[in-house]
């Protein structure tokens, strides 16, 4: 079940408001261009695998899903316990394309910052978010991090992050305090 806190960034240790009703996030989020929407990867994988295994296992919907949003280059996104070797999104970043958060197993959440306002958005199996391009955005994913998803982008160019260096998203709660 997706999960939606929303946080006026003066009070980051406590959300104004928590939404879990799919269409009430939707909703929301649709007022900032953001989009929740669903999809059926049919993988049974989990997360720590990599990227050929999830391609051998997601081929067709993959392909469906870059279709649909125009999507040319993707990184696959497998987060079993800590690797200090992979790039840590925890710190708030920019795209200069949109991006596609698919996930395929585990849980992640996703942060947006706008203008007066973050959300929290807690994506699970099936989720689904598009995140239009130049919106302030981190990924948290706990103390014991579990998430595989795909990450889409328009272009090779548009899958790297440009760090804001902005470290105010560090007092928002994660996802293991919500």
């Amino acid at each position: 079940m997706s999960i939606l806190s929303v946080f006026d960034p003066s009070s980051p240790e406590l959300p104004n408001k928590v939404l879990t009703h799919h269409d009430d996030i939707v909703a929301t989020l649709a007022e900032h261009g953001v989009r929740l929407q669903r999809w059926a990867s049919g993988a049974r994988l989990r997360p720590g695998c990599v990227q050929d295994e999830v391609l051998d296992a997601c081929r067709v919907p993959l392909d469906r899903l870059m279709s649909e949003h125009g999507a040319s280059a993707f990184t696959v996104f497998s987060r079993d316990g800590v690797d200090p070797i992979q790039a840590d999104l925890s710190d708030e970043h920019v795209h200069d394309g949109d991006e596609v958060f698919a996930v395929i197993s585990g849980r992640g959440q996703v942060s947006l910052r706008f203008d007066g306002v973050v959300f929290a958005v807690v994506c699970e199996k099936d989720d689904v978010l598009v995140i239009p391009a130049g919106t302030r955005r981190w990924i948290d994913l706990g103390d014991n991090p579990f998430c595989l998803a795909v990450r889409l982008f328009g272009s090779e160019q548009g899958k790297t992050p440009r760090f804001t260096g902005d470290r105010a998203c560090r007092q928002f709660l994660g996802i293991d305090e919500l």
